[in-house]
């Protein structure tokens, strides 16, 4: 039964540092994709941005060029938000959530859209690109931390378990031998 034991430590052992090291690479890798993939798109923060003149290519900064777009997108909508915008604008260029008091389109027939709303819909997109990178960063700093941790826990079970392997008799001749070979003065 001891036999069976002791390989299965062994084998858990290859097993973590292998995750470990599996864990740690891709965590890596995955944090120079987002950052290869950020600077190829060539964004620079504004001159009122954390990040100004700066190319974006860390997630931290494409956060930080996300608030940015959001405090822009506030400012050019007068504060409001997609959902506070109506959808449609009236007959003097008001915004309005009714159909019918929509201005009629004379080409198409429809109600006039708020192009206003668009921008939103522009700045949503690009935002959620950005804090999507911002969040991808951060799990694969996640993923090289745990595969820190799956590394030195498999090596410190490794030395557990080659420890173990080492019968208790054995462990006493070598201490008595150890004792045996020192002069006393």
């Amino acid at each position: 039964m001891r036999k069976p034991l002791q390989y299965g430590g062994i084998a858990a052992s290859i097993v973590l540092i292998a995750f470990g090291i599996g864990a740690i690479f891709t965590g890596f890798d995955g944090r120079s994709q987002v950052r290869t993939d950020l600077a190829a798109e060539q964004i620079v923060g504004t001159d009122d941005s954390t990040i100004p003149g700066q190319l974006v290519d860390t997630g931290s900064e494409a956060q930080a060029f996300a608030a940015i777009m959001r405090h822009h997108t506030l400012e050019a909508t007068a504060g409001k938000t997609y959902s506070q915008m109506g959808q449609y604008l009236d007959a003097k260029g008001n915004p309005t959530d009714d159909k019918a008091l929509a201005a009629v389109d004379p080409q198409t027939k429809k109600p006039v859209a708020n192009q206003a709303r668009q921008i939103w819909v522009t700045e949503i997109a690009l935002t959620t690109a950005l804090n999507t990178a911002f969040f991808a960063e951060r799990v694969a700093t996640f993923a090289i931390v745990m595969g820190f941790a799956l590394l030195l826990s498999g090596i410190g079970f490794a030395v557990l378990t080659l420890a173990a392997l080492i019968p208790a008799g054995a462990r006493k001749r070598e201490r008595s031998a150890t004792a045996a070979a020192v002069p006393v003065a």
